[in-house]
């Protein structure tokens, strides 16, 4: 299966943005954008101008890096978000939302969405009493997703639920930490989803 596999404190340089990637390294003065705030490569501190196929472009791949998907993956959420009723922009955000993986990573399971989907792909995961081991998996309102008995114990996991109080649990979930189990209360609507994402960026750049 194809992958990414190099140093992705090189994608939030790229996209000038802080995507916490890394996890707990995001919050230190390690964080490599905050060490060289300026593009990776050898031009990297040049002047850079994009056109306006080069701006859409960038807020594509920054919202597909940030989500940790391949082209083909994010294209297939993007006419799946375009068939349905309601905005595009808005449906394709919701429909990224609520990815297993994602979810995982929201409810403080893990400490970034690559290790969200790592967990999910290892069985650790159960949605309504299910096993489910794929991460693009979509939730819906009312879903249960709950750690496995034998999961309980990993170490990783616990460390990120210790911290989750540090991020947050958006309210769109409700998260029983003593329980190891999270539930999707409501549909996420745009205003709760606080990331700079120009969704209408994208939707003209596939329109085209």
């Amino acid at each position: 299966m194809a992958r990414y596999t190099d140093s992705v404190c090189r994608l939030c340089r790229r996209e000038n943005l802080k995507m916490y990637l890394k996890g707990d390294r995001c919050y230190t003065d390690k964080c490599a954008i905050e060490r060289r705030p300026y593009p990776p490569g050898q031009h990297g501190q040049g002047r850079t101008k994009f056109s306006e196929y080069g701006v859409q472009l960038r807020e594509k791949q920054k919202v597909k890096r940030m989500y940790g998907m391949l082209e083909a993956d994010f294209r297939h959420a993007y006419h799946n978000a375009a068939a349905a009723k309601g905005k595009t922009g808005d449906n394709l955000l919701q429909t990224l939302e609520l990815r297993l993986d994602n979810v995982v990573f929201r409810l403080g399971f893990a400490d970034t969405r690559n290790e969200g989907r790592q967990l999910v792909r290892h069985g650790h995961f159960r949605v309504n009493g299910r096993k489910v081991n794929i991460p693009s998996f979509r939730l819906r309102v009312g879903d249960v997703v709950e750690l496995k008995d034998r999961s309980k114990k990993v170490v990783r996991i616990n460390e990120a639920l210790e911290a989750v109080d540090r991020r947050g649990v958006p309210a769109w979930l409700e998260l029983d930490k003593g329980g190891f189990k999270g539930s999707v209360k409501t549909a996420p609507a745009r205003e709760e989803l606080t990331m700079p994402i120009q969704e209408q960026l994208i939707v003209e750049l596939y329109s085209k």
